[in-house]
Formats: C-alpha cells, sequence, structure tokens
C-alpha cells in the first residue's frame, strides 16, 4: 500500500484532467492522474473521422499552442496535441487505472484503484460521461448488431443501417454511412434534427433526407430490434423495416453509481447535476472537486472542453487559498 500522501489526486486524463495536472505541476504540488484507460480516452474513442465543433485555440491549455491544418481540429490532431501537453508539462498519469472506490477519513482521501490504493488531502473526479450511453430499453438492444459508439463506415457498405438520434452524432454517423454505401435510416423521436446540429453539417443532412437519399422518421421511436428487422413506432402506427446494423446515438451519462458512493448530492431528479460550488468547483464533501463535462449531470450539452478549461484554475485557487488560511492556523 502507498501511504504517502498526496497533496492532489486527479481521476481522469482527459483535457480538464490533464488541465488540473499542469496547474497542480505549476504549485509544485505532489499530484498523481488515474486513468482507467489511455490518454483523452474519450477523444480516442470518438469516431476516427471526427472534426471537432471548436477551433483549436480554444481547446488549448498550460500554454502549448495548438496548431490545426484547419480551421476546426480533427480527431487525429487532438490527440497528438494532448500527447504534447503531457509530455510538456511531464505530467504524472497512471493509464489503465481504474478508481474503484473512495473513502474519507480524518479529512484523508483513501482511493483505491484496480491497482493500488492511495491517500490524498484533495481529491479532483473529471470521469466525463462518454463511457455511459443512454439505453433505449428496448427488446433486441443486446444484441450484436447494436452499437452505442461508432468508429468508420467501412463495415457497413452495402448494409441497412438504422440509426437513432436527431443530434450531432446520429447525423454525422448517417453521412458517413450513407456516403460509404449504406441504405441509410433515421429514427428521430422528435419533429426535427436537434438545433445544434453543426452549422457546416445541417444543409447536407437535410438535403439528404429531402430527396430521400436518406430515410426519416421523425416524431418515432424504435420499439424492438431483431436479427433481420426493427419495428419503429410513428403516430401510434408500427412499421417493420429490414436491417442489418442500429447505432443508438441517444446520448451518455456520468457514472452516476460511483458519484454516489462518494457522498456527492445532486439537483433535479430528471437532470441529476451534482451540488458544486461553482466559485471553487467543491462539492458537498469538503476538499472534492468535480471539474469538466462531469458537472452537468445529464444536461450533458452545458459543458465543452473549452468552456471548462477554468475549472482546473477555479479548483486550485481554492487549494492554495485554503493551505495559507491552514498556514495561518
Amino acid at each position: 500500500m502507498n501511504m504517502s500522501i498526496y497533496d492532489v489526486i486527479i481521476v481522469g486524463a482527459g483535457p480538464i484532467g490533464l488541465a488540473c495536472g499542469v496547474e497542480a505541476s505549476k504549485r509544485k504540488l505532489k499530484y498523481l492522474i488515474l486513468e482507467k484507460g489511455c490518454l483523452v480516452n474519450s477523444i480516442y474513442n470518438f469516431p476516427v473521422n471526427m472534426t471537432f465543433f471548436s477551433t483549436s485555440e480554444r481547446l488549448e491549455i498550460g500554454g502549448v499552442p495548438f496548431v490545426s491544418h484547419g480551421t476546426k481540429p480533427t480527431r487525429r490532431e487532438a490527440l497528438e496535441y494532448y500527447r504534447r501537453v503531457k509530455s510538456a508539462w511531464n505530467l504524472k498519469v497512471n493509464y489503465y487505472e481504474k478508481v474503484k472506490e473512495v473513502s474519507r477519513n480524518k479529512n484523508i482521501f483513501e482511493v483505491v484503484s484496480e491497482k493500488g490504493n492511495y491517500r490524498c488531502r484533495n481529491l479532483i473526479l473529471a470521469t466525463g460521461y462518454y463511457d455511459h450511453p443512454n439505453l433505449m430499453n428496448v427488446p433486441g438492444e443486446n444484441l450484436p448488431k447494436v452499437f452505442h459508439y461508432y468508429k468508420e463506415p467501412h463495415p457497413f457498405n452495402d448494409q441497412k443501417v438504422a440509426i437513432v438520434g436527431g443530434g450531432n452524432s446520429a447525423v454525422d454517423v448517417a453521412l458517413e454511412t450513407f456516403r460509404h454505401g449504406a441504405e441509410v435510416t433515421m429514427v428521430v423521436k422528435k419533429k426535427k434534427l436537434d438545433k445544434n446540429v453543426k452549422y457546416w453539417v445541417r444543409p447536407d443532412i437535410e438535403n439528404r433526407i429531402k430527396e430521400g437519399s436518406i430515410k426519416a422518421f421523425f416524431n418515432a421511436k424504435l420499439v424492438e430490434i431483431k436479427q433481420k428487422e426493427i419495428v419503429v413506432e410513428q403516430d401510434g402506427n408500427r412499421i417493420t423495416l429490414e436491417n442489418d446494423f442500429v447505432f443508438a446515438m441517444t446520448g451518455y451519462r456520468p457514472d452516476f453509481s460511483f458519484l454516489e458512493k462518494t457522498g456527492i448530492e445532486f439537483e433535479g431528479k430528471k437532470l441529476r447535476v451534482p451540488s458544486v460550488n461553482s466559485d471553487t468547483q467543491e462539492t458537498n464533501i469538503p476538499n472534492l472537486f468535480l471539474a469538466g463535462v462531469v458537472c452537468g449531470g445529464m444536461d450533458t450539452g452545458r459543458w465543452f472542453i473549452e468552456n471548462s478549461i477554468e475549472h482546473a484554475a477555479r479548483i486550485f485557487k481554492a487549494i492554495e487559498k485554503r493551505k495559507r488560511a491552514d498556514r495561518k492556523k
């Protein structure tokens, strides 16, 4: 057991977890980042051809320039950039080490991972939400033909593909698979596509739907998945369609069970927004902080990389202020 006490342990090596590591490094604090997967694991699991909504300078952290070939960076460029951030700051990251349990004893956090035990005075959870898809809870959702993540279009050439959802992820999958020879059908629960669909993509998807190249059922829901078919319900009518694969682009959620075990409180039954002080990012548990998109709970459109980078500086300003106050006692 590692008996030394860290000033800070950061759970999650996504962009915001790395930003927290940079702030800790600036202040010469003893810290460690624990990551259950690879560096910026969520971005690694994004679609291969994904382009960010934001421009590169808005994603920069630690004073490391982010130069991309286009106005908006790609997934590949982002992976390269965050590797450079990690290297430039020599950030201390343990990869493939999932945190299983967190407890607090006499103002010291005890962090139990799959590979070891750690102790710290301050704990930051920057765990994101991309690893927990919102399930449709329909018969057949557990069939091998159903995916909650999308990587690339090639395997779906000449296949009948159904895409559930009307947001950016669903639109990207629809257009990519269509352009690689898939027969694409979208099932959208609302009467139209999400208002936040990327402005440079919206005309493309709307024109493909209008001309019939991509079929779309609006005000509809997927009610059953079979080996070679799906059943869609629209305006009280059930429609059976031939189908080879289903992409459920229904969004993702934080690991609420893990957050609950730490004692974090939530606001609102529907959105389940964690209780966080907006000035310090501290939760209802003293010295336990949240950073990044996990702060939004089910309101996953509230926080992004670019508008939550500031969480890191906010947290460490609070930690420094508390340390100064403790020294005066």
